[in-house]
């Protein structure tokens, strides 16, 4: 039997301009499917239930996703105590077994602390992003993500202490074009990354797709104007958010249980791929509310650029709808082309529902 080629790793893919599918929401679809708690939102149902963590991961391998995130959003030892070294190693060892399914690659990831919040203690948030890192050199992840920063110095922070694995590293912040938390802009914020050594950049969560893309392109406007280089990467909400306020949607008063007449259509998450790849962006996928068929939306909508289609969409129709083309009403069969999906204005089914709401912060 012949030798299973090496997979090629993140930096590679990207350098050769290969567009890389990220996965999406973790912590909402399974608090709606009832193994994570929200408000805590921490993800102990890696080791208390690993198979509807499994299963999630397949069905993001199967939408499209060429990177399997370890589920460990939160999973510090700041939020977990005893529990915290378990639950890492357990969402390393279920990432790379579906990861090894397909052509995909495991990314460690880490996120932001309370404790930065409290003090500012380098030390001490340094040590804790330190632990988790311990964990994926261990497990040998593939690259890893520091993700979901409100405030740029602890996201600079969480770099420089993944870039002592030697493995390469990407920074996502979830701040919309506004800035972070402190007032520094998003191009900054892409150049102080940039510069303490993350190799690929972008925004994740928070905020909607549209929203998204746009604070995307002022990092990449930032980027070019301190002559700097970086690979950009989006993970946006599944989610419209034109109404939230510099927070994002967890200041909406719909959030986090009444979100759905919210959610985006595959339509909609179509239009946001090819937008974000003709911004030059080469790393997309989703975060919150990013369910397996916006996934395949994406890889369905990038297929004229990676050349395949992903294995969910054997179901679903070539193209924009076309399996319609069977129905046997003919103002559904109507319905199988681009221009009807691309143009429809989706009604909630609430009479009395307001189409944006006021942020309650």
């Amino acid at each position: 039997m012949a030798p299973t080629a090496a997979k090629k790793g993140i930096l590679e893919r990207l350098d050769s301009g290969e567009v890389v599918i990220g996965d999406g929401s973790f912590l909402i679809t399974l608090e709606k499917r009832g193994y994570v708690k929200a408000g805590l939102w921490t993800p102990e149902v890696v080791v208390e239930h690993p198979d509807a963590v499994r299963q999630l991961h397949m069905e993001f391998l199967r939408a499209g996703a060429n990177v399997m995130q370890t589920f460990t959003f939160s999973a510090s030892e700041e939020k977990l105590e005893s529990k915290w070294e378990d639950v890492n190693a357990a969402a390393c060892d279920i990432a790379r077994e579906v990861a090894d399914k397909g052509d995909a690659l495991v990314a460690g990831g880490i996120c932001q602390t309370a404790i930065y919040k409290h003090d500012r203690d380098e030390a001490r948030v340094k040590r804790l992003f330190r632990l988790q890192l311990e964990v994926f050199a261990k497990k040998n992840v593939d690259f890893l993500i520091a993700e979901y920063f409100e405030i740029a110095e602890e996201a600079v922070w969480a770099v420089e202490v993944l870039k002592e694995s030697g493995k390469p590293v990407a920074a996502t912040m979830c701040i919309g074009p506004e800035g972070d938390k402190n007032g520094v802009t998003p191009g900054e914020c892409a150049v102080k990354l940039v510069k303490a050594g993350a190799s690929i950049v972008g925004v994740n969560c928070r905020f909607g797709p549209g929203v998204s893309l746009k604070t995307m392109k002022l990092m990449k406007e930032g980027l070019h104007a301190a002559g700097l280089k970086a690979h950009l990467m989006v993970q946006s909400l599944g989610f419209h958010t034109p109404d939230c306020g510099k927070g994002g949607f967890v200041d909406l008063p719909e959030y986090p249980f009444g979100l759905e007449p919210r959610t985006a259509t595959r339509w909609d998450i179509q239009k946001y791929a090819r937008e974000a790849y003709n911004l030059g962006v080469r790393y997309i996928g989703g975060c919150c509310g990013f369910e397996p068929y916006h996934i395949r939306a994406i890889a369905e909508e990038l297929v004229p650029e990676r050349g395949f289609w992903p294995p969910a969409s054997e179901k679903h129709g070539s193209s924009w709808g076309s399996g319609l083309n069977m129905h046997t009403k003919p103002w559904i069969r109507a319905r199988a082309r681009r221009e009807y999906w691309e143009n429809l204005l989706p009604a909630s089914g609430r009479p009395f529902c307001p189409s944006l709401s006021k942020p309650d912060f």
